[in-house]
């Protein structure tokens, strides 16, 4: 088992600028990321107040203008989104002093998504996102995979390497990357992936939401789960599940909000024809996803079709997380087209495109490459590359822009 007190998280020098020059910083990701356990490391000295503790939500919500007027100049505010009412009186302290990294604050529901939460704080607030550890920050390593890949750099790599396996990678998707459920056996892993689904369920979905049915929002949670990675059908969802169409909507955005769900909208284009437009939904870390889809390792071979929707989920995720310190404007999609050609994640930066396909097979050949070449064809000259990672461990051309890439380059770049 990984000490994961010990793994570096590379999103912290990104905490660090953004607190030399800006009044207010906010580290926003799912509960038990390690959230906490960072902004306490970045500024050990630093006054912490914590607003699951009872006092100091009560004192925050019955008085927050008080309650800021009665903390030191520089403090951490964690778990922000327990009391709202903080924002506007945020506000009104970094009004009369703009000094830099006065505040920073964690909250484990997604802001951007609570408009009345960072209306008040517009231009005086920077958001930096953190997610479940990396294969990268598990294995120590700067994680580069994306950078070499938006840089052209991986062409420079083409070689043999070491045979992983594919029940090497059915661990790694099976653990997720959550620290505190990497400190355990796959036994007591399972358990803390219960309860914790239950203790968001239960307690965290009322501070962003009113859900009168707490046991459907889990069902759906798990039928998600279950098809993770698949094009998103909310009439299909409503259904099977007996829940009225409008209220799927509703438990999908609290979801969200929660960081339990991602959807990864459809890329398009105004010239391209015949494109779905549904997003993807992904569960964003496997290891939960595996957990609520009942999948353990001992299913790897003989469920190899779920596990390969996983992996693209998980693939996802990796990449979505290496964006936050690769270059934070990249935006992430998916392709496909009426005819079922799809790519698994479009990276956009202004009019430049890449395209990655993800397979769960230890060989591959050019066909495997054909959405990439569909993408290619909608994209044009703007196409800048694409590669299909796979189980194997060579390096090598499909075609002239598109590269066979290991998975395991995920993590040892």
């Amino acid at each position: 088992m990984a000490d994961s007190t010990l793994l570096p998280r590379n999103i912290q020098s990104e905490i660090e600028t953004a607190l030399q020059d800006t009044p207010v910083v906010c580290v926003l990701g799912a509960r038990q990321v390690g959230k906490s356990t960072l902004v306490q490391a970045i500024a050990p000295g630093r006054p912490y107040v914590n607003l699951d503790e009872e006092p100091f939500l009560n004192t925050a919500s019955a008085d927050p203008a008080g309650f800021i007027q009665g903390l030191p100049e520089t403090v951490t505010i964690d778990e922000v989104q327990r009391a709202p009412e903080l924002m506007r009186a945020i506000k009104v302290s970094v009004d009369r002093n703009r000094k830099p990294g006065r505040f920073l604050l964690t909250g484990s529901a997604n802001l951007l998504l609570l408009p009345q939460l960072t209306e008040s704080l517009a231009g005086r607030m920077e958001i930096v996102r953190m997610n479940p550890l990396t294969e990268s920050e598990k294995a120590k390593s700067p994680g580069l995979f994306l950078q070499s890949f938006l840089n052209g750099d991986l062409k420079q790599q083409i070689q043999q390497g070491p045979e992983d396996g594919i029940r090497e990678l059915i661990g790694r998707i099976l653990a997720g990357g959550y620290p505190e459920a990497l400190n355990r056996s796959p036994e007591r892993a399972h358990r803390w992936q219960s309860q914790y689904i239950e203790s968001i369920l239960e307690k965290d979905v009322k501070d962003v939401a009113r859900v009168q049915n707490v046991d459907e929002l889990g069902r759906l949670l798990q039928a998600l789960a279950c098809q993770s990675g698949n094009l998103l059908n909310v009439s299909n969802l409503s259904r099977d599940l007996g829940i009225v169409r409008a209220t799927v909507d509703h438990y999908i955005a609290v979801l969200q909000r929660l960081y339990l769900v991602r959807l990864l909208p459809a890329w398009h284009s105004n010239h391209a024809k015949r494109l779905v437009k549904s997003p993807k939904a992904h569960i964003p870390d496997s290891g939960t996803a595996a957990h609520l889809m009942g999948l353990v390792s001992e299913d790897g071979i003989p469920e190899r079709k779920r596990f390969g929707n996983l992996m693209e989920s998980f693939v996802v995720q990796q990449l979505a997380t290496q964006s936050t310190w690769t270059d934070p404007s990249l935006k992430l999609y998916h392709y496909r087209d009426k005819d079922g050609v799809e790519v698994d994640c479009v990276i956009s930066k202004g009019s430049k495109v890449w395209g990655i396909e993800v397979k769960a097979s230890q060989s591959i050949s050019k066909a495997d490459a054909k959405g990439l070449r569909r993408l290619t064809e909608q994209v044009g000259d703007q196409f800048q590359s694409g590669a299909v990672l796979y189980t194997g461990s060579s390096t090598f051309p499909l075609d002239s822009n598109i590269l066979a890439v290991p998975m395991e380059k995920l993590w040892k770049l």
